[in-house]
């Protein structure tokens, strides 16, 4: 009988494809672990994330399931991923599972941190976690453009629909905002986010910060349902997840 695990994981995602396996290149988080537990297995292994980091977004609480055909203890099956894989990749919690368990189906909510680095001085060693904006933001603008996004409503114009079909009402339960030396940190918490939303937020967001946009247009911007209303798409380097919880 096969035995369901379930496992928490923190990978820089600069150089990956995202966490979805592809078609047209191995080079993604869920191929790396998926080729490595098959070895240790010798069956085929599907490994399930709670939800599909994009290209260059980081991960510091991504969790996962799986399922393996032979049985091993927790710790002989983390020490066996931890050695093959990648130094931008581990897995630094491991536990036998309910059968029913389901990493992504499961999942309660998420939260994600958006770090924007302020100032003339590049960061040389957060580079690949921040986005570098020359423009100086105003953080209380910020909160009250935010303050609009909570709740739960449609997040039609702040996403970018792959699917039609697919509802794009969410529920945010909390935005912080707040000065960590010279970055300015953005915490999202809610259900679950749409494609790119987080992104497409942080970057009205910074449109409110540097004052080309009011922070009272924001329920106009969600009425209107059209993403061309919303700000620009951030950069993947400064999104993490941070934590899931279930």
């Amino acid at each position: 009988m096969k035995q369901n695990y379930r496992m928490t994981l923190q990978y820089e995602g600069t150089k990956y494809n995202g966490w979805q396996k592809q078609g047209n290149t191995p080079n993604t988080i869920q191929e790396k672990l998926e080729a490595i537990l098959q070895k240790l297995d010798g069956a085929e292994v599907e490994v399930r994330g709670s939800g599909r980091t994009d290209a260059g977004v980081h991960a510091f609480g991504q969790v996962a399931s799986f399922a393996l055909e032979h049985p091993m203890e927790p710790r002989e099956v983390m020490a066996y991923l931890n050695r093959y894989l990648p130094r931008d990749i581990a897995v630094v919690a491991l536990s036998e599972a309910e059968p029913r368990f389901h990493a992504r189906l499961n999942a309660r909510g998420k939260t994600y941190r958006y770090r924007i680095h302020q100032g003339e001085i590049p960061d040389v060693f957060g580079r690949r976690y921040s986005w570098p904006c020359a423009d100086e933001l105003d953080l209380e603008a910020m909160r009250a453009a935010a303050a609009h996004m909570v709740g739960r409503q449609d997040f039609q114009s702040f996403c970018d629909v792959k699917n039609s079909k697919k509802s794009t009402v969410r529920r945010v339960d909390a935005i912080e905002i707040y000065q960590e030396n010279t970055d300015i940190v953005l915490d999202f918490t809610g259900e679950g986010f749409l494609y790119h939303m987080v992104r497409i937020m942080t970057g009205t967001l910074a449109e409110v910060g540097a004052r080309r946009l009011l922070p009272g247009q924001i329920p106009g911007i969600l009425a209107a349902k059209d993403r061309k209303q919303a700000g620009p798409l951030a950069p993947a380097c400064g999104l993490m997840l941070m934590e899931v919880t279930y």
